[in-house]
């Protein structure tokens, strides 16, 4: 929605937009997340662990997203969009059948990044005292009748998310082998021979 919006025409739409993404990627994730919690409990607003950290990934996550996909867009050759007008299609047909597939292949890798790295910040809201993985595994090292087994359980933890940060990088190899092959079936005809003058034969 907010990278829909950085793209307008209208100056009303992209400026409020513009800065609240840009608010919310300069926020460290952490302020945010201390900013719903405690501001819940001072103002009695009933907002539990779970949704402080729900509500800052959102926000931070959503922000530099939005600011991935408005690239992403962006660095579409102009003449695709150029082109696209020229056929008689609205914008938001353009940006849908037009500028979003073709972008979609250069976001992918920057896209997952950022969900590699939401899914490791999902750990900071041990410190908000919201029971994530982290927060389990403190919670059992420190048993004292095995001897506070914390090495143990912080490298079964590590374990755990390296292989689920494995599974999207392998999940966006598949999409991005899936969407070079579909390119190359749906592809466009290759260019028309030119003479050494450089006129286009037929």
């Amino acid at each position: 929605m907010f990278a829909a919006a950085r793209i307008s025409d209208h100056k009303w739409v992209r400026v409020p937009a513009t800065l609240i993404v840009e608010l919310f990627r300069a926020v460290p994730l952490l302020i945010l997340m201390f900013f719903f919690y405690y501001g819940s409990l001072q103002f009695k607003l009933g907002l539990t662990p779970f949704w402080a950290v729900v509500l800052g990934l959102m926000l931070y996550n959503g922000s530099v997203l939005a600011e991935i996909f408005r690239a992403g867009i962006a660095a579409v050759p102009k003449g695709q969009r150029e082109a696209s007008y020229a056929l008689g299609l609205r914008k938001n047909q353009v940006v849908r059948l037009v500028l979003l597939p073709q972008a979609i292949s250069a976001m992918l890798p920057a896209i997952v990044s950022q969900l590699v790295v939401l899914l490791k910040d999902t750990a900071l809201g041990f410190i908000i005292t919201y029971p994530e993985l982290l927060y389990v595994g403190k919670q059992m090292g420190g048993r004292l009748n095995y001897g506070f087994p914390y090495i143990p359980t912080y490298i079964v933890i590590a374990i755990i998310y390296i292989g689920l940060c494995s599974l999207l990088s392998l999940l966006a190899r598949y999409l991005e082998g899936r969407s070079r092959r579909r390119r190359k079936v749906t592809g466009a005809p290759p260019p028309l021979p030119t003479t050494e003058t450089g006129e286009t034969t037929i």
